[in-house]
């Protein structure tokens, strides 16, 4: 029965070939085939449903139903078996389908009178195109040797989808990658930009989907996997031995490659008529279905690990390795799953956005991003299979969003955006040497966030008055080794004299949560974001504090020094921290190397426990910085990664800004300096917001440092004090429309 099946099958996908072949209109081959499955697998029935847009079916062919149906019966995702086909992207096989648990009648097409129902998705890379359906009226259900039979033939059909085969004006399907498409994402980063798509992993096109010789075929695709083996066993070779992650990376590379069950499965698909390729792809197409239903994110990454070794293998069988050739477009807007803050690096400033299909607004790219001064979208779920290279994408960071091939009334509406927004930054740039003081004659210090000597250009163009700032973890999660301390200090030094005299304030390695240094082991953690992370871990490995503390003393060489420790959450851990850095410069001038001017040391308020530490902390601390970002996360205990809550929650509620509040009390009450760092401090809006809660330096994207002076000089900030004290005092909760209605009636400049 298996040979019989296999042959059948071999000599169905040559009919199809042969088919795709011929000089016909998109409706006539989808006919054609329609009529070669069902006389190929003996079936009273067979239809063909394509994806209208992303959530529609639309019955395209049938050997039948009623032909009167076809183009008219439509279904929603779920909607029915063939939905249910179409979401889970799983086969249905049921000998009696009218009284299968969701089955949905459709009189047009007159299936009354079949009792028997197979489907199976038509899907691509996890890119689900439609369903495959075939129907008799003998009540029995179908075999796996069928039901394999179907699914190889699936895998063609997306192929020949993919490639266009069945678009032209009778079909009135869309050619694929042809017509817009608006994903809702994540911010990443803030911005607007237009420009071209530039794919950091181009997708391999496989053209050859059938074999003439099983043999031959079975051959090339294990002299292919062979090739891969080799490859995995001469990464792990070269792979440092303390990076524990990315060796566990190439183990499950490894286990994969030498798994036979995944050759087996390989090889029976080309038995059935594959290519080497095409049984590849079919056997990836079948992982990402996997990970989309999976949740236990171990699993998950196994997914991953399978799909990353199937686009190696298709690259070794194809050819195609990562240069297609293509030319970068004049305009690259870059789209990948993901990517490391190295490679993102690489590309630099070339770069006008990026989207991600994974991705985090905390992620180590995200934080490149935000020095490059680029847009940043993150979770934008499929782009990577709906985008092509060179592609019209409009990348809104400010809300979240991609426009892939956007209609021109869509491109014009954000050419309009893009245009003030550029009027608007002539209009800040002509601010850059004016101080940001406000009508009531209140002086803000409006300071600059950075990261890599990249940043520090824009301490001068931006008129940031130091860095309030400066990110220290990016120079050790770039590496796949520890820095050495040299290294460190000449960096450090490089900074300290880009900023000319300047303030800059060096926060301590802050890792954990989802900074992870590739050469150091992290502990599993059910909360990683409440767990071994920032100040925790440098107390904990005093090694790499003190490197890092002895770096920064060496590195100021006779200039005023400021560090500040992240995530401080009690008095004695910014104790222990301090003195460890005292001990440090006291043993450098032991050493006789020379020593600071001064130095100043401080604590990132990031926890709502440091608000309420004794007073006692707020006396040894020469300034506090709150850390917006975690802390509106711990204030509200709304995870900042997490989509379903993290807008949840308004910073400009009475209650954040009461709290606010309480730590400007304590600062004044302790002659302590205070200073407001994150994306929120960026935001005018929430930037008046805090200067009315009586905050006066504020650290900020150097692009976001001219809106905020922009308003700052039109604002009157008693008024502002004023308004928060009469909305408490009605009880409102929200802050925003009040603070909106008053900008509307500033006065401009």
């Amino acid at each position: 029965m298996q040979d019989r099946s296999e042959s059948e099958s071999r000599r169905l996908l040559r009919r199809l070939r042969d088919t795709l072949a011929e000089p016909v209109r998109g409706q006539e081959r989808l006919d054609s085939i329609v009529g070669l499955i069902s006389e190929s697998m003996g079936t009273d029935v067979c239809s063909i449903y394509l994806f209208r847009d992303r959530e529609t079916l639309e019955l395209c062919a049938t050997r039948g139903l009623n032909p009167e149906s076809v183009h008219r019966t439509r279904m929603r995702l779920g909607e029915g078996l063939v939905g249910r086909v179409a979401r889970t992207a799983t086969a249905v096989n049921t000998a009696d389908a009218p009284n299968e648990r969701g089955f949905r009648y459709m009189p047009e097409t007159g299936e009354e009178i079949f009792s028997s129902f197979l489907g199976v998705p038509i899907q691509r890379l996890g890119e689900k195109l439609g369903v495959l359906v075939v129907q008799s009226k003998e009540a029995r259900a179908y075999s796996d040797d069928e039901i394999y039979a179907l699914d190889v033939t699936a895998m063609v059909l997306a192929e020949m989808t993919e490639l266009g085969a069945f678009t032209s004006e009778d079909t009135v399907i869309a050619r694929p990658h042809k017509h817009p498409v608006m994903i809702r994402a994540g911010s990443g980063q803030e911005g607007t930009a237009e420009g071209q798509v530039w794919l950091h992993e181009p997708r391999v096109v496989v053209t050859n989907l059938v074999n003439d010789d099983p043999v031959a075929e079975v051959e090339r695709l294990r002299q292919g996997v062979e090739r891969l083996r080799v490859s995995v066993n001469d990464l792990m070779e070269t792979a440092a031995t303390n990076d524990k992650e990315h060796r566990e990376v190439l183990e499950a590379y490894r286990m994969f490659a030498n798994s036979r069950g995944w050759l087996r499965r390989m090889e029976q698909s080309i038995e059935s008529g594959l290519s080497a390729e095409a049984a590849v792809e079919k056997e990836q197409s079948e992982a990402r279905a996997r990970l989309q239903q999976v949740p236990d994110p171990y699993l998950r990454e196994r997914l991953h690990d399978l799909d990353d070794l199937s686009n190696r293998l298709l690259r070794i069988l194809t050819g195609q390795g990562r240069d297609t050739g293509a030319t970068l477009p004049d305009r690259p807007i870059l789209v990948a799953r993901n990517i490391g803050p190295g490679e993102l690096l690489e590309y630099g400033r070339m770069l006008r956005g990026v989207v991600l299909e994974e991705g985090s607004v905390g992620s180590h790219a995200a934080v490149v991003a935000r020095a490059l001064a680029i847009p940043l979208v993150v979770h934008a779920e499929s782009v990577t299979t709906e985008a092509l290279n060179g592609d019209t994408i409009i990348v809104d960071g400010d809300e979240g969003v991609v426009h892939l091939r956007p209609d021109e009334s869509v491109a014009a509406a954000y050419r309009d955006k893009i245009v003030m927004q550029t009027a608007a930054a002539e209009r800040y740039a002509a601010l850059r040497d004016l101080p940001a003081v406000a009508r009531c004659g209140s002086r803000v210090r409006l300071m600059m966030n950075a990261g890599i000597m990249a940043d520090l250009p824009s301490l001068s163009g931006s008129g940031a008055e130091g860095v309030g700032l400066f990110r220290t973890e990016l120079q050790f999660l770039l590496r796949n080794s520890m820095p050495r301390r040299s290294d460190l200090a000449a960096l450090y030094a490089r900074v300290l004299k880009a900023a000319d005299g300047r303030r800059v304030a060096f926060r301590t390695l802050d890792i954990g949560s989802d900074k992870v240094m590739p050469y150091m082991n992290r502990p599993e953690e059910p909360n990683p974001a409440m767990g071994w992370r920032a100040v925790r871990v440098g107390l904990d490995k005093k090694g790499v504090m003190r490197m890092q503390l002895q770096a920064l003393i060496r590195a100021s060489n006779g200039r005023p020094l400021t560090v500040m420790f992240p995530l401080v959450a009690e008095m004695s851990e910014f104790a222990e921290a301090r003195d460890l850095l005292m001990r440090e410069i006291e043993r450098e001038r032991h050493l006789g190397h020379p020593l600071p001017a001064t130095v100043e040391v401080g604590a990132m308020l990031e926890t709502p426990s440091l608000a309420f530490a004794p007073d006692a902390f707020f006396k040894l601390a020469d300034f506090v910085s709150i850390g917006g970002n975690d802390l509106k996360q711990f204030f509200y205990a709304a995870d900042r990664e997490n989509e379903l809550v993290r807008r949840r929650y308004d910073t400009l509620s009475l209650s954040f800004i009461t709290f606010i509040q309480k730590i400007v009390k304590r600062c004044e009450d302790n002659d302590c300096a205070l200073s407001f760092c994150g994306e929120d401090a960026g935001r005018p809006v929430e930037a008046l917001a805090f200067l009315g809660a009586g905050i006066r330096s504020l650290s900020m994207r150097p692009a976001a440092i001219g809106p905020v002076k922009d308003l700052i000089r039109r604002a009157d900030l008693s008024e502002v004090a004023a308004l928060i004290e009469e909305a408490k005092d009605r009880g409102e909760e929200r802050l925003r429309p009040l603070l909106l209605n008053y900008i509307r009636g500033l006065p401009a400049v």
